[in-house]
């Protein structure tokens, strides 16, 4: 019997919440030690807000519009989070860049999932960029959020082949089958202290992470 305290997290979202879904369903299942605090989005439409409400989480919905200045909506976001004293900040669909000052205040402790195979793809539009350059596999990489967009030490990736016939729509979903599995693993790692964040380089096993694992060889 695990006897540890919970990882706590507060998850960030700006839309549906599938993978918000998959960590909720990995908690209630008893293979991750761990409990969302809260469900935060910037926008109060997104679907992922009644996801984590049917689960009794606390949801908040932080209207990004309302703040022209995006480090003022930032100043708003921390104070929020900080009511639910996380240990780790998930980002699962969060599609809003995070400014320096949200960054140092939660530093290293902040998760995103990203939908190319880091370094290569960073920012939007992987799945098309892809397919107009023509390659041959495509994938998904969880890595720690640095004040360089997308540029953060990768824990975790896992590749998948783009396949005759293959266009955004299917390479999303390939994507996601992995996503939903991979994300509530690298919390596993963390809730086990196997992996730990750390200013310098993540740890993994209590050695330097020189490369990501992958996923497809676990």
């Amino acid at each position: 019997m695990n006897t540890a305290p919970p990882l706590q997290l507060v998850v960030l979202i700006s839309g549906n919440g599938s993978n918000l879904q998959a960590i909720i369903d990995a908690i209630e299942a008893g293979s991750l030690n761990a409990r969302i605090n809260a469900v935060i989005s910037n926008q109060p439409q997104a679907l992922g807000l009644e996801r984590a409400r049917k689960h009794g989480i606390p949801a908040i919905a932080l209207d990004h519009s309302l703040y022209p200045e995006r480090e003022n909506f930032d100043r708003v976001l921390v104070s929020e989070i900080k009511n639910f004293s996380p240990q780790l900040i998930v980002l699962a669909g969060y599609m809003r860049i995070l400014t320096d000052y949200f960054i140092k205040q939660f530093s290293p402790n902040i998760l995103n999932i990203h939908p190319s195979l880091l370094p290569k793809y960073q920012g939007l539009n992987t799945y098309q960029r892809a397919l107009d350059n023509g390659d041959k596999k495509h994938g998904v990489s969880i890595h720690v959020v640095t004040p360089q967009l997308d540029a953060g030490p990768v824990i975790l990736q896992s590749e998948y082949p783009i396949e005759e016939g293959d266009d955004i729509h299917s390479m999303q979903q390939k994507a996601h089958d992995l996503e939903y599995q991979m994300y509530p693993l690298v919390l596993k790692w963390l809730s086990e202290k196997r992996l730990k964040l750390t200013n310098d380089w993540p740890l993994f096993d209590n050695e330097k992470l020189q490369q990501a694992i992958m996923f497809n060889t676990l």
